[in-house]
């Protein structure tokens, strides 16, 4: 099944470079390239994308507000895509931002050409883009310096008792992996858990899981 690609940033080159790498694999094909946010939106409701690679800072509508509403409830393409968002900077102000707006993990613009056809099939495939250890680090960081959103911890009220332990090793940055090791049970078992947790929180990813896990209190920022 081919990957349909939506590039949204505001250099040319940037956009034909990815676009050129992209074509160039099987199983991936860039449907179209836009030059600012307001053109993401309107070409992904056009070309309906599995995959939308978003720079955060574009004129007109920045790549954030370009993915709050791509990933709304309004938004009206017969799919949702999943957004990767582009950054030049490894822990970027915006990334918060971003993974709270619905993206599903982010690439740094100088990332190796291997490293951005792994992201767009990763993504594509339903998983987040960060690896564990990235997703502890980059929300730790930004819960930290963040006042914590409004958000109530009755959203853990359906999770077992075991689900929550997962969650909580999730928020902590171990892998499925490593929580098998940890709580004793098998990897297997592990993946279960934490599809179970993805369904009764209503959220995508892992990546959103933890976002739900620092913003309900349920994991605490490093100090």
């Amino acid at each position: 099944m081919t990957i349909r690609v939506l590039i949204a940033d505001d250099q040319a080159m940037v956009r034909a470079g990815f676009a050129a790498l992209l074509d160039a694999h099987d199983g991936i094909h860039v449907v179209g390239q836009a030059a600012t946010g307001a053109e993401a939106v309107a070409l992904a409701v056009r070309l309906d994308p599995d995959v939308i690679l978003m720079d955060v800072r574009m004129p007109e509508l920045d790549g954030i507000e370009a993915t709050r509403r791509l990933l709304g409830p309004t938004f009206p393409a017969a799919r949702v895509p999943r957004i990767v968002m582009l950054t030049t900077f490894d822990i970027d102000d915006y990334v918060y931002d971003a993974l709270e707006a619905g993206a599903s993990g982010f690439l740094l613009k100088d990332a190796l050409p291997e490293e951005l056809v792994h992201a767009v099939r990763v993504v594509a495939g339903g998983d987040a883009l960060l690896a564990p250890s990235i997703t502890r680090r980059v929300i730790e960081q930004f819960a930290s310096r963040r006042p914590r959103s409004v958000r109530s911890a009755t959203v853990l009220a359906e999770l077992t008792e075991r689900e929550r332990e997962v969650l909580v090793l999730i928020g902590r940055g171990r892998s499925n992996g490593e929580i098998a090791a940890d709580l004793f049970i098998a990897e297997q078992t592990v993946k279960t858990h934490v599809g179970k947790i993805l369904a009764k929180l209503g959220v995508r990813d892992r990546v959103h899981a933890v976002i739900v896990a620092y913003d309900t209190g349920l994991v605490e920022p490093a100090s």
